[in-house]
């Protein structure tokens, strides 16, 4: 029997991807996931370690993520050469 809290699949992506647009700690930088059976997997590039974990931890906290799979890459050159 399923339960009846479970939210619709759509409804966890449309979550999911409205947390990462809203973050501050994301804003510009290219984010994106893939949700399945509340599994998300994080897919883009982020100038920090510091940004990577925020990414995830923004998403642990949603109802219905039971897993999240962090497969951002940190692309720390473009922080260097943007702080010149």
């Amino acid at each position: 029997m399923e339960n009846a809290t479970q939210l619709p699949p759509q409804d966890l992506k449309i979550r999911v991807d409205s947390a990462i647009k809203h973050s501050p700690h994301l804003s510009g930088h290219q984010v994106f996931c893939q949700e399945e059976s509340g599994v998300v997997v994080l897919h883009g590039r982020v100038s920090s370690f510091f940004q990577k974990q925020m990414a995830q931890e923004a998403l642990r906290k949603l109802s219905g993520v039971e897993k999240v799979i962090n497969e951002l890459e940190v692309d720390w050159m473009s922080s260097v050469a943007g702080s010149r």
